[in-house]
């Protein structure tokens, strides 16, 4: 299965890139607001719309990633991402940042996350959670390093010319590893790691995956308590990773040592997306995912309660590890639920949900601190949306026997992954 590791770490590269341009956002937050005078509400509306189209998209890039396969998604997705970046660079009024933020660039990364943990899940049967997980840590690498970058060139030369550089490095290298990527093992003639030994005597290129169809799954109460507990969670976290540089400033730490709360979260991201992942591989998706949003809980209320400057970086610790151990369940968990045959598009639709609360948070994180002056009660109200997630997410029961079901229609008509 040597080409299947050539895949993650393919796609790692693309989630690092990727996501850390992306999670940078909190660096440019108080530059824009500077020098456009716009409110907190207002400028983070921006990346609230960001999430929304993303989440929408996920939805067909997800269907697209079925049918045609991850690299001509992710090829596309990179394009449009890089130009997005360098059209922020050009923004001069709210409207721009818009259209540049929240429709190209949730274009452009839309076609990324989907396709790839899709593309992961149908190339390891075993190792799942670890590889997924491993795939994800791009995202914490990325968010170590993208943020400090960022704000170093924002301080020595000024936000556009930041904006148009993350806009080139983003197009070059998600083209570049988007070449590696190929949708399913069977396409090589090979089988996923872990497959049974019975299913190699098949004749790999006429296997076919089981699972169910979208229609089957959304009509299972499972489909929509995980929807509704990863929106909890998408609210939480976008609440946090766009305010948390801004209200760290306001607690008098400096520019530099600001964006390294991002650094810090980023670190503990990368070892709780490979961590959890693993334990995932022992344990199912569904324990794991109860604790660590348990434990978002808890730092929210953490957060909201705290005013000094340590506790944030200890917030940042924990926040870190729990969010970035959250994420390579999504893909897990549809998995283990639904099995793959329509894997790619009802993760988007998963990852759409997440969106929609992503959507939410900031928005109201900052009209919280446009009419308080301050973050208590909008970090409050996120600890509280993640308490009720934590509760949904208990509430997640095995569907594995409609599975089973589901097997031998799909065996029989080979029809459309998504049908």
């Amino acid at each position: 299965m040597f080409y299947g590791y050539i895949i993650v770490i393919a796609s790692s590269l693309v989630m690092a890139v990727s996501s850390g341009a992306i999670y940078s956002f909190s660096v440019f937050f108080e530059p824009l607001q500077s020098q456009f005078g716009w409110s907190r509400a207002v400028t983070s509306g921006a990346f609230s719309a960001f999430v929304v189209l993303n989440g929408a998209m996920a939805i067909a890039s997800g269907r697209l990633n079925d049918r045609f396969g991850p690299r001509i998604v992710v090829s596309i997705s990179g394009a449009v991402l890089g130009c997005g970046f360098i059209l922020m660079s050009q923004v001069t009024a709210v409207w721009q940042l818009y259209i540049a933020y929240g429709i190209v660039i949730a274009a452009g990364f839309s076609g990324a996350p989907v396709p790839l943990m899709s593309t992961v899940a149908r190339w390891f049967n075993r190792r799942r959670g670890l590889m997924t997980g491993i795939v994800m840590a791009g995202t914490g690498v990325g968010t170590m390093v993208m943020p400090p970058v960022a704000n170093w060139l924002i301080y020595t030369w000024d936000w556009r010319v930041s904006y148009a550089a993350f806009g080139l490095i983003v197009a070059v290298v998600i083209l570049l590893a988007a070449q590696l990527l190929r949708r399913d093992p069977s396409k090589q003639g090979l089988l996923p790691f872990g497959e049974i030994q019975k299913a190699r005597k098949r004749n790999p290129a006429q296997r076919v995956q089981t699972g169910l169809v979208l229609s089957e799954a959304m009509h299972t109460k499972q489909f929509w308590l995980l929807c509704f507990a990863l929106t909890g969670f998408g609210y939480a976290l976008q609440s946090v990773m766009v305010h948390i540089v801004i209200y760290a400033r306001g607690l008098g730490l400096t520019p530099a040592s600001a964006a390294a709360i991002m650094t810090i979260i980023g670190a503990m991201g990368v070892a709780g997306r490979i961590g959890v992942g693993g334990i995932a591989d022992r344990l199912g998706a569904r324990g794991p995912l109860t604790m660590v949003l348990g434990a978002l809980t808890a730092s929210l209320f953490f957060l909201a309660f705290t005013t000094q400057s340590w506790a944030v970086i200890a917030f940042a610790v924990l926040f870190g590890f729990v969010y970035g151990g959250t994420v390579p369940l999504f893909s897990h968990a549809v998995a283990e639920l639904f099995g793959l045959r329509a894997h790619g598009v009802i993760l988007g639709i998963i990852t759409c949900s997440v969106g929609i609360g992503s959507a939410v948070g900031p928005v109201v994180t900052g009209y919280g601190f446009d009419l308080f002056g301050n973050y208590t009660l909008s970090f409050a109200i996120g600890g509280g949306v993640t308490a009720v997630a934590t509760i949904l997410a208990l509430l997640v029961r095995p569907v594995d026997s409609m599975i089973s079901r589901a097997a031998a229609p799909a065996e029989r008509n080979n029809g459309s992954p998504s049908e």
